[in-house]
């Protein structure tokens, strides 16, 4: 007996809200994009606080009216009815023999329990999905993760745990060390944090229920089933900028067990980084790549608005080129990809 719901539409199978129980005793929520013959496929794995049923444009409207606008190759050959923000579209993934498993972390979303975000127990709670993904009857047991942003920065913590069936990670826009890359830029408290967790994660916490959004990929309440009162809710969470304001140095311990331990992050990598995302991401793509103790690595710097590359045919080839070799084997002539590859801007707005 199942406690989910599991339907074939646009070409795909899809296990909306899969129960994914952790060491805890929680039970996290995940959505399950596969292809439709009975069959083992290897996984790319997310998990985040952002609401796996809330469609990109419900919350981020400019940005994706403006991409999809002005990169018509990102809503090509897709629906887009399965477009979350900062993550994979299943329908340019799954037609390839992928399963695509999207996780809302503890808290936020479909998934009940304190949220805490980028917290050790975060963390572990990602080893958990992984090692969950690796051993459900459609996976081939190889799990790679790729996302933007959170989507990408909670890759460099999970990696450092060694999950046994991690084999690659795509860290896209990714900061590393949340107190230099995010909350404190020299030492200075940036308010960011505060601006970006109201907007963005208490919007969508577990528990909004009726009082959130709805989804329009199966009509469903994004952050239920339960609604909760605001003060409920408030008990349920800490409060990220309050809580850079009182962690003002990076020794403080909230920090501390934030940090990946490099020298266990040995996992094969590609780091994107953007130029554009300053004072938030690119230095941690770089620390990450640096000191990072893989044997197998890869750094790509490309420009325009932070996110778009992510989906358009540039950036969807050259992770299908990077997953198709570490999670299928193939010959995908990754193996002549450059370890280091930076766009340069040159006189004339000319861009190599």
């Amino acid at each position: 007996m199942t406690d989910f719901k599991s339907e074939v539409r646009d070409g795909m199978r899809i296990d909306w809200d899969v129960p994914i129980p952790v060491d805890d005793g929680l039970v996290l929520r995940a959505d399950v994009y596969r292809p439709t013959p009975a069959g083992k496929y290897p996984v790319i794995l997310s998990s985040g606080p952002y609401g796996k049923w809330l469609h990109f444009e419900d919350l981020y409207t400019d940005q994706w009216r403006r991409m999809v606008e002005q990169h018509p190759d990102v809503p090509a050959g897709s629906t887009t009815k399965y477009q979350n923000w900062e993550v994979v579209d299943p329908e340019k993934w799954v037609p390839d023999g992928y399963a695509c498993v999207r996780v809302d972390s503890r808290g936020a979303g479909r998934s009940p329990g304190f949220l805490d975000l980028w917290s050790a127990r975060e963390a572990k709670d990602l080893y958990h999905c992984i090692e969950w993904a690796a051993a459900q009857p459609w996976s081939t047991g190889k799990v790679g993760l790729n996302g933007i942003s959170y989507y990408a920065m909670n890759q460099w913590q999970v990696a450092a745990l060694q999950p046994p069936h991690l084999a690659a990670i795509c860290v896209w826009e990714g900061a590393a060390d949340y107190y230099r890359d995010l909350s404190h830029h020299g030492g200075i408290l940036c308010t960011f944090g505060r601006t970006w967790f109201a907007s963005q994660v208490i919007r969508v916490q577990h528990g909004r229920g009726a009082r959130g959004s709805r989804s329009r990929m199966n009509g469903d309440w994004v952050s239920g089933p339960p609604t909760l009162t605001e003060e409920e809710l408030g008990a349920n969470r800490r409060d990220f900028y309050e809580d850079s304001f009182q962690n003002p140095l990076a020794s403080d311990a909230y920090w501390r067990s934030r940090m990946p331990d490099w020298s266990k992050v040995k996992v094969p990598l590609f780091s994107a980084a953007n130029w554009g995302g300053q004072g938030l991401h690119p230095r941690g793509n770089f620390e990450g790549f640096v000191r990072s103790a893989s044997k197998q690595k890869w750094l790509e710097v490309h420009g325009i608005e932070h996110w778009t590359h992510f989906y358009t045919d540039y950036g969807v080839s050259l992770q299908k080129k990077f997953f198709g070799h570490f999670l299928r084997a193939e010959d995908t002539g990754w193996r002549t990809q450059p370890h280091v590859l930076l766009q340069v801007r040159h006189p004339g707005e000319k861009f190599v």
